[in-house]
């Protein structure tokens, strides 16, 4: 039986704060920075659109031939994008499953939103 796991509860993308708000924290450009860092690697691009076009989760195994790195290497880049509360992980057996989590792209996505369409 496969069981859904979340690395963080709290990840940065869970409390982005939009930047045409004025006035940003300093705590929240520390956030937002930590989001835009995770996706600042072309692997981890590379990762966040296969699993965009995949039907369903997938197996970190699968992300190895075309991205041309190791295992290793790419659960490294899959942790930062996990700890940055874009993916979901699933474990089955010994492999682990990722997926992209939707609602964390709805709010990224709401970081870039402007003051006219927040009207």
């Amino acid at each position: 039986m496969a069981t859904r796991v979340r690395e963080l509860e709290l990840a940065p993308v869970e409390c982005c704060t939009p930047v045409a708000e004025p006035n940003i924290t300093d705590q929240q450009a520390d956030i937002l920075a930590a989001v835009f860092k995770a996706l600042a690697d072309p692997n981890r691009v590379l990762i966040v659109n296969q699993l965009a076009n995949a039907p369903g989760p997938v197996c970190v195994c699968d992300f190895v031939p075309r991205l041309g790195l190791s295992q290793g290497t790419v659960s490294f880049h899959l942790k930062k994008l996990l700890d940055a509360g874009l993916l979901e992980r699933e474990q089955r057996g010994t492999w682990a499953y990722y997926s992209l989590d939707p609602e964390a792209l709805d709010r990224l996505a709401e970081v870039f939103a402007t003051k006219e369409e927040a009207r």
